[in-house]
């Protein structure tokens, strides 16, 4: 159980206007200079929108692969010079981590700061908004890019060149790639499901969410 990688970016701050309907949005992360403190609503200096959804201890930290947006920059040429770190919103990206080889529970060293893995990001409307792609946000969902957020087990600091570091692994079977493929399957396996909505580490709301969706499926099958 050996992962770690270099943190190749940092990024905060960031609420501004989607145009043209001048929706407030904290996609608009900008580059962190020098040392930055990590505490339990994530990144000091770090700004969201819409508190419902975004940010919060369960989403304090919001880490997207690098290698992704080559991805989207192959499937959406026309704007793949816009497609760089920091253009979805996330506060953290690297190189040599994905959706396939973090795990939901992960605790990972993060400069001096102790996180562990809490959920993936669920892609809104935002994406499509901001790069007026209408799919764009649907392209992340389906092709399960999404990248994850984690939550602050020990406070700390943390700057680009710095390692992040696996320190432990709760599961072997939930990846965040194996998370969305049960999750949107339209008739997934129950006792895998039932594992997943108790999985230690997993986000208290996606834990309601998945067991609420067990429970109506196992009514439907009788």
């Amino acid at each position: 159980m050996t992962l770690s990688t270099t943190i190749d970016h940092l990024f905060a701050g960031g609420v501004g206007l989607l145009e043209p309907d001048g929706h407030l949005s904290g996609i608009f992360k900008r580059p962190v200079a020098g040392r930055v403190r990590i505490e339990a609503e994530g990144l000091v200096g770090d700004e969201q929108a819409d508190r419902r959804v975004h940010g919060g201890p369960e989403k304090a930290v919001h880490h997207y692969a690098a290698e992704n947006y080559r991805r989207l920059a192959r499937a959406w040429p026309a704007i793949a010079g816009e497609l760089v770190p920091g253009s979805l919103g996330e506060n953290l990206s690297t190189e040599g981590m994905s959706e396939t080889t973090v795990h939901l529970g992960d605790v990972y060293r993060l400069g001096t700061a102790l996180v562990q893995v809490s959920q993936p990001r669920s892609p809104c409307w935002k994406i499509s908004h901001r790069f007026g792609i209408e799919r764009l946000s649907m392209s992340v969902s389906r092709e399960r890019i999404t990248g994850w957020y984690y939550r602050v087990l020990e406070a700390g600091e943390v700057a680009v060149g710095e390692a992040i570091t696996l320190v432990e692994r709760r599961t072997e079977v939930f990846s965040i790639d194996a998370f969305w493929q049960l999750q949107l399957a339209h008739r997934p396996d129950l006792d895998r499901l039932a594992a997943l909505a108790v999985l230690p580490g997993l986000a208290p709301e996606w834990q309601r969410r998945l067991g609420e969706r067990l429970t109506w499926l196992k009514g439907g099958s009788r």
